[in-house]
């Protein structure tokens, strides 16, 4: 097949894909009525000949820190040798990003393949939900899903790292029997579809606990944290606890005039993983080098961890080497990530409370002072003002933009209402400019920043991954 053969079956492959109800996308996404979702999940898998079921799956949950921690625990396993697959969401640039083996995203032509030989069975479902009221065939994301699972098991990998997408109860990921769960976090977000208190966003998280798989938790909250135990109790599920089980130190280390670029981890868990005799010793591992710097990370590289020493617990060929090795080199796009220098330029995902919070954290403490500025777009749904109240005074110059092509996403004009509304009359003390979208507010705040100025985009995947590509050109 020639190339532009190639190339032209990926892009019918991706067309196929983009054109199904995408949640990732919609403005408001139904989740109170999905309960039948998983019904046409399991069929879907079930006329595929159920793939899910011929894999080994570490499957994680949470609020915040799901996708680096799923990245380490596979990073890890990879190291160790073990032929690992990684399914994450959403995807920065490309949709194969998804579904990555050791680390390499799905082969576009790889891709094309697996959407062909998936199309028959979807089509066929589309063909029978026509005929019922109220009904669709199967979503982008339980698409997504299936084709991870399909190379996966195609590609004969030993483990495979599932990130939730949504949730936990209804995500449809929720159909695999695990070797082991992960909740990381419990904050708020998606609180129309999850709930309004912790209890209720814990409750949903939890929905991926199996009867006897055990559970991991770096949830440390007390309201949360009572609500999973109570799950990992009626399902008879072990339980790994943050602050009971295992425990942290965190150790910055600053790189000069560029930022932090890494830092370490003394780790250790109290007592012995679940299922290993009671003469083994507690695990400890100090001074553990981490490429994604935070004490956020580090709580997630914590839990990962406790992962791992389960899954050794179980038989696994995991060594303390290997566990270095892989926390040492795992990095994630998006994550703090400094895409360009001189000025430097850091792209993050956070985009809600909390994650701002570790974002903002992690600048004081391992970037230098200067003067920073700030592109900030976000999507409707979540706690603009929350954000902006914490963003607003820590920078110096601030651009208000709109991620493209996705309708969840706010105008400048909108996030400027509620900017202003903070700031009140105060208009000297804290500055801000409005920009139409993100190739304007790059090219806006590119033209004024100076050298040894920090650049920061932030409020969502979307803004991430335009801010990135126009940073990276």
């Amino acid at each position: 097949m020639s190339q532009a053969a190639v190339e032209l079956d990926y892009a019918q492959a991706v067309a196929y894909l983009v054109g199904r109800i995408d949640y990732e996308r919609m403005l408001s996404v139904p989740y109170e009525i999905r309960e039948y979702k998983l019904d046409r999940m399991r069929d879907l898998l079930a006329r595929l000949g159920n793939p899910q079921d011929r894999l080994s799956i570490i499957h994680v949950a949470g609020t915040k820190g799901k996708g680096s921690t799923s990245a380490m625990i596979a990073g890890i396993l990879s190291a160790a040798g073990q032929r690992t697959g990684l399914f994450t969401s959403p995807h920065l640039d490309a949709v194969e990003e998804r579904l990555a083996i050791d680390g390499v995203p799905c082969p576009a032509v790889r891709l094309a393949e697996l959407v062909r030989q998936l199309r028959p069975t979807v089509d066929a479902m589309d063909a029978e939900a026509a005929q019922q009221i109220n009904e669709t065939g199967p979503t982008y994301f339980e698409l997504t899903t299936a084709l991870a699972w399909m190379h996966f098991v195609s590609a004969g990998v030993d483990a495979a790292v599932l990130e939730v997408g949504m949730g936990g109860r209804l995500d449809s990921t929720n159909v695999c029997q695990p070797r082991l769960t992960v909740i990381t976090s419990i904050s708020y977000d998606h609180t129309r579809q999850l709930g309004e208190t912790l209890a209720e966003i814990a409750g949903e998280k939890a929905g991926i606990v199996k009867p006897g798989v055990p559970l991991l938790s770096g949830v440390c909250d007390d309201e949360p944290r009572q609500v999973i135990a109570a799950v990992a109790r009626s399902c008879g599920a072990p339980l790994i606890q943050l602050g009971t089980d295992f425990e942290f130190e965190y150790h910055a280390r600053s790189n000069g005039s560029h930022g932090a670029t890494s830092a370490t981890l003394d780790f250790k868990h109290r007592r012995p993983a679940f299922k290993q005799p009671d003469s083994l010793a507690p695990w400890s591992l100090p001074d553990v080098e981490l490429a994604m710097p935070g004490r956020h990370q580090a709580a997630n590289a914590a839990v990962a961890l406790a992962a791992i020493d389960q899954l050794r617990a179980g038989g696994w060929a995991i060594s303390d080497e290997a566990v270095r090795r892989g926390l040492a080199t795992t990095r994630c796009r998006g994550r703090i990530e400094i895409v360009s220098r001189r000025p430097t330029v850091v792209v993050d995902v956070a985009h809600n409370v909390a994650s701002i919070d570790a974002l903002l954290s992690v600048l004081d403490e391992s970037f230098p002072p200067g003067r920073r500025r700030l592109i900030f777009a976000t999507s409707r749904d979540k706690d603009v003002r929350g954000m902006l109240v914490r963003l607003l005074p820590a920078f110096d110059d601030v651009i208000l933009t709109r991620y493209a092509n996705n309708a969840r996403g706010m105008t400048a004009e909108e996030v400027a209402e509620i900017a202003q509304d903070i700031i009140g009359q105060d208009t000297g003390a804290i500055r801000f400019r409005l920009a139409a979208d993100s190739t304007a507010a790059w090219e806006a705040m590119a033209h004024s920043a100076e050298a040894d100025d920090l650049i920061v985009a932030t409020g969502s995947f979307f803004l991430a991954a335009e801010i990135r590509r126009l940073a990276i050109a």
